[in-house]
């Protein structure tokens, strides 16, 4: 089933700056991860795209924000450009990036030479295939969607590769295969209103 918003609202949604472990190539869930100086930047950028989509009523939006550190770093550097308080925002467990378990901060090799039989399952099944001590797919789609359908006002969070990635594959209802080829991109904007999304691009 497609996910779609209330009439009337919009939803501006963000990933994270890029973060230590993002440029080390490393699977990054629940343990934290500093952002690079390119992560800074991308986040200036995502004010920025902000800035100029909502003009002068940044006020008449809620900003809410995973609880994990890369995140909520990236939202106060993204309020610092809108001119609000670094602070004047909420976490939400529920934007919080997919729990990688076991695999959290290891690279593409060292999590298959763990059980290279399971590294193919997961990866051929990311929506039902939980990660030891992990979740699937699955199981952030259902926490993404409870938080969508508590939207009350026009919001703009900042969460996860995984989590983006998994919220722009509701709303469009892409199967799992296709939800799981999505890109992860930082530095942009997405917007989406009903249940259609538009990427909204530095300088666009």
């Amino acid at each position: 089933m497609t996910l779609a918003l209330k009439p009337g609202l919009t939803l501006y949604f963000a990933r994270h700056g890029q973060t230590e472990a993002n440029l080390h190539k490393q699977f990054s869930g629940m343990k934290d991860t500093p952002l690079t100086p390119l992560g800074r930047e991308q986040a200036k950028e995502v004010g920025d795209i902000l800035a100029e989509t909502l003009g002068l009523q940044p006020m008449t939006v809620d900003f809410v924000c995973s609880p994990l550190q890369r995140a909520k770093t990236t939202m106060s550097i993204v309020r610092e450009v809108l001119g609000l308080p670094h602070d004047g925002f909420r976490t939400d467990p529920r934007l919080q990036e997919i729990d990688l378990g076991i695999w959290d901060q290891l690279t593409d090799a060292e999590a298959r030479a763990l059980d290279p039989a399971f590294f193919e399952r997961r990866t051929n099944d990311k929506w039902n295939v939980r990660i030891p001590e992990g979740e699937s797919y699955a199981d952030v789609a259902k926490r993404i969607e409870s938080f969508c359908h508590d939207i009350a006002r026009d919001t703009f969070i900042v969460s996860h590769g995984a989590t983006t990635r998994i919220l722009r594959g509701l709303f469009a209802g892409l199967s799992a295969q296709q939800m799981s080829a999505l890109d992860e991109p930082q530095g942009v904007v997405f917007c989406a209103r009903g249940n259609v999304v538009t990427r909204l691009d530095p300088d666009a």
